[in-house]
């Protein structure tokens, strides 16, 4: 209390600018936040990114390990009949190192069915 008065003592004016400053900050967190949340396009969209991302990151491992089991059995073919080119791998293999577009096609092809099937039931 103030001794003048017998009121409260008024608060100091820069310690309520700060206050006033520090709640504003926080409710446009929490007006940002809650806008995240009610915007189910950009929550799909998000959703289907990271699914394409993971499917395409799978799809060029499953690549690797193709290619990697093709050039391994390639060889125990190679080694068994003495000739890398008469076996029937090798060529498979040749083009799979050529040309990965078809795997990253279907990659892509996954990754816009899992999107697609995400947002159809996201309706429901």
């Amino acid at each position: 209390m103030s001794e003048r008065n017998g009121s409260a003592a008024k608060p100091d004016l820069a310690v309520l600018r700060e206050e006033i400053k520090q709640t504003r900050a926080e409710l446009g967190e929490t007006v940002q936040a809650l806008a995240a949340k009610a915007d189910v396009k950009a929550r799909a969209r998000d959703q289907v990114e990271q699914t394409r991302q993971r499917v395409l990151a799978q799809a060029h491992e499953l690549t690797g390990r193709v290619r990697e089991a093709a050039v391994t059995a390639g060889g125990r073919a190679a080694s068994a009949t003495g000739h890398a080119r008469e076996t029937a791998l090798a060529p498979a293999a040749e083009r799979v190192r050529a040309d990965p577009a078809p795997a990253l096609l279907v990659a892509a092809g996954l990754a816009a069915l899992v999107g697609i099937i995400l947002i159809v039931r996201g309706r429901r």
